[in-house]
Protein backbone atom coordinates (compact mmCIF):
# COMPACT_ATOMS: atom_id res chain seq x y z
CA UNK A 1 0.00 0.00 0.00
CA UNK A 2 1.40 3.11 -1.05
CA UNK A 3 1.38 6.44 1.68
CA UNK A 4 -1.42 8.64 -0.30
CA UNK A 5 -3.45 5.28 0.07
CA UNK A 6 -2.63 4.48 3.84
CA UNK A 7 -5.41 5.36 6.07
CA UNK A 8 -5.04 8.72 8.37
CA UNK A 9 -3.09 7.99 11.60
CA UNK A 10 -3.56 11.05 14.18
CA UNK A 11 -1.96 11.84 17.28
CA UNK A 12 -3.58 11.92 20.65
CA UNK A 13 -3.99 15.55 20.16
CA UNK A 14 -5.17 15.42 16.85
CA UNK A 15 -8.02 12.88 17.68
CA UNK A 16 -8.79 14.61 20.41
CA UNK A 17 -9.46 17.57 18.49
CA UNK A 18 -11.44 15.77 15.69
CA UNK A 19 -13.53 13.99 18.19
CA UNK A 20 -14.56 17.84 19.93
CA UNK A 21 -12.85 16.59 23.00
CA UNK A 22 -9.68 16.98 24.88
CA UNK A 23 -6.30 14.49 25.19
CA UNK A 24 -7.20 13.79 28.96
CA UNK A 25 -10.71 12.62 28.10
CA UNK A 26 -9.16 10.53 25.44
CA UNK A 27 -6.91 9.10 27.45
CA UNK A 28 -9.67 8.40 30.30
CA UNK A 29 -11.86 7.16 27.51
CA UNK A 30 -8.43 4.51 26.72
CA UNK A 31 -7.78 3.41 30.43
CA UNK A 32 -11.70 2.60 30.71
CA UNK A 33 -11.42 0.34 28.00
CA UNK A 34 -13.33 2.08 25.60
CA UNK A 35 -11.24 2.44 22.41
CA UNK A 36 -10.33 -0.23 19.91
CA UNK A 37 -7.63 -0.99 18.68
CA UNK A 38 -5.13 1.61 18.99
CA UNK A 39 -1.84 1.16 17.11
CA UNK A 40 1.49 2.56 18.45
CA UNK A 41 4.58 4.49 16.12
CA UNK A 42 7.81 2.51 16.43
CA UNK A 43 8.57 5.31 19.04
CA UNK A 44 5.74 3.91 21.41
CA UNK A 45 3.20 6.97 20.67
CA UNK A 46 -0.46 6.02 20.20
CA UNK A 47 -1.83 6.28 16.82
CA UNK A 48 -5.46 6.57 15.74
CA UNK A 49 -6.82 5.75 12.73
CA UNK A 50 -9.75 7.06 11.08
CA UNK A 51 -11.85 4.47 12.55
CA UNK A 52 -10.93 5.05 15.98
CA UNK A 53 -11.74 9.18 15.43
CA UNK A 54 -15.30 7.78 14.42
CA UNK A 55 -15.78 5.69 17.73
CA UNK A 56 -14.76 8.59 19.69
CA UNK A 57 -17.18 11.08 17.93
CA UNK A 58 -19.68 7.76 18.73
CA UNK A 59 -19.10 8.22 21.70
CA UNK A 60 -19.08 11.64 22.48
CA UNK A 61 -22.92 11.32 20.86
CA UNK A 62 -23.58 9.05 23.19
CA UNK A 63 -22.07 10.56 26.58
CA UNK A 64 -23.83 13.79 25.61
CA UNK A 65 -27.04 12.34 25.11
CA UNK A 66 -27.05 10.74 28.52
CA UNK A 67 -25.62 7.14 28.01
CA UNK A 68 -23.28 6.31 31.17
CA UNK A 69 -20.14 5.18 29.93
CA UNK A 70 -20.58 1.84 31.58
CA UNK A 71 -23.47 1.61 29.02
CA UNK A 72 -21.40 2.31 26.55
CA UNK A 73 -18.17 0.20 27.34
CA UNK A 74 -21.19 -2.49 27.88
CA UNK A 75 -22.43 -1.97 23.95
CA UNK A 76 -18.37 -1.46 22.88
CA UNK A 77 -17.94 -5.35 24.75
CA UNK A 78 -20.86 -6.35 22.78
CA UNK A 79 -19.16 -5.26 19.60
CA UNK A 80 -16.17 -6.87 20.31
CA UNK A 81 -18.53 -10.23 20.55
CA UNK A 82 -19.30 -9.82 17.08
CA UNK A 83 -22.40 -10.73 15.32
CA UNK A 84 -24.08 -12.87 17.83
CA UNK A 85 -25.02 -9.82 19.92
CA UNK A 86 -26.53 -7.72 16.84
CA UNK A 87 -30.17 -7.67 18.32
CA UNK A 88 -29.04 -7.00 22.05
CA UNK A 89 -26.87 -3.96 20.51
CA UNK A 90 -30.10 -2.65 18.91
CA UNK A 91 -32.20 -3.22 21.89
CA UNK A 92 -29.67 -1.38 23.74
CA UNK A 93 -29.70 1.58 21.41
CA UNK A 94 -33.52 1.33 20.84
CA UNK A 95 -34.03 1.70 24.86
CA UNK A 96 -31.32 4.91 25.06
CA UNK A 97 -32.98 6.18 22.01
CA UNK A 98 -36.36 5.89 24.00
CA UNK A 99 -35.08 7.71 27.17
CA UNK A 100 -33.66 10.67 25.14
CA UNK A 101 -36.62 11.66 23.46
CA UNK A 102 -38.44 11.68 26.73
CA UNK A 103 -35.83 13.80 27.83
CA UNK A 104 -36.29 15.97 25.13
CA UNK A 105 -40.20 16.03 25.50
CA UNK A 106 -39.12 17.12 28.79
CA UNK A 107 -37.09 19.82 28.26
CA UNK A 108 -39.76 20.98 25.83
CA UNK A 109 -42.29 21.20 27.91
CA UNK A 110 -39.77 23.28 30.42
CA UNK A 111 -38.71 25.15 27.70
CA UNK A 112 -42.41 26.64 27.31
CA UNK A 113 -42.83 27.33 30.90
CA UNK A 114 -39.99 29.56 30.76
CA UNK A 115 -41.17 31.27 27.72
CA UNK A 116 -44.80 31.71 28.92
CA UNK A 117 -42.66 33.48 31.72
CA UNK A 118 -40.44 35.86 29.13
CA UNK A 119 -43.71 36.68 27.49
CA UNK A 120 -45.25 37.25 30.59
CA UNK A 121 -42.00 39.89 31.34
CA UNK A 122 -42.05 41.26 28.33
CA UNK A 123 -45.58 42.03 28.84
CA UNK A 124 -45.33 43.70 31.59
CA UNK A 125 -42.88 45.77 30.09
CA UNK A 126 -44.69 46.77 27.46
CA UNK A 127 -47.48 47.69 29.93
CA UNK A 128 -45.19 49.73 32.31
CA UNK A 129 -43.69 51.76 28.97
CA UNK A 130 -47.40 52.29 27.94
CA UNK A 131 -48.49 53.66 31.58
CA UNK A 132 -45.56 56.18 31.59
Amino acid sequence: MSKANAPASYTVKQAAELAGITSDTLRFYEKKGLLFNVNRSPNGHRRFSSQNVEWLRFIVCLKSTGMSLDTIKQYRDMLDEGPSTEQQRLQLLLDHKQQTEQQIACLNRNLEHVQRKIEHYQEGTQLSITLE
